[in-house]
């Protein structure tokens, strides 16, 4: 299988790309399969005005950013010493907190998490798994256990202890 070539062709782009010897020749087919499929639909997730693929630098610099300023998710800009940067009338220089989208995959782990009363969904840890996609609960709960809530069961022990002792 050395040396075979797969064509992949997303929304018109014509990409070659030789399969490494472990790929087996099915999965290049695949590939090339799914990728056909791609160009075909008309979903897509973040089209533009004429319907076609949104460049992701578009979204960034376009929505995101302007988003997170104008939501006040921000920090303050500093220079290479460290030290705020101000504009001329001596406020401090604002910027977007987040660069990426990947940003909004963590917002909706933590509204899935989050106790309803916070204005949460306060889902078991197991249906947050499934909604993530995650292999396993342990990929979810060491990325997300912080977030769940914890019951501080400290007076509870402590009155149990002083029945003991008494």
């Amino acid at each position: 299988m050395t040396g075979l070539i797969a064509e992949l062709r997303p929304w018109g782009m014509i990409m070659r790309y030789k399969c490494p010897d472990q790929i087996r020749r099915e999965e290049c087919e695949l590939a090339e399969w799914l990728s056909t499929e791609m160009e075909k639909s008309s979903r897509v997730v973040f089209p533009n005005t004429d319907g076609k693929v949104e460049w992701h630098a578009n979204i960034i610099n376009r929505a995101w950013i302007p988003v997170q300023v104008t939501a006040g998710v921000t920090v303050q800009v500093r220079d290479e010493e460290g030290k705020l940067v101000r504009d001329e009338d001596g406020k401090a220089v604002l910027q977007a907190k987040y660069t990426g989208l990947h940003a909004l995959r963590h917002f909706f782990a933590s509204w899935c998490i989050n106790r309803e009363i916070d204005g949460g969904l306060e889902l078991p840890a197991k249906v947050v798994q499934e909604r993530l996609g995650h292999s396993s609960i342990t990929v979810t709960l060491d990325t997300y256990g912080h977030l769940f809530p914890r019951g501080d069961d400290s007076a509870k022990l402590a009155e149990a202890e002083s029945r003991l002792w008494s």
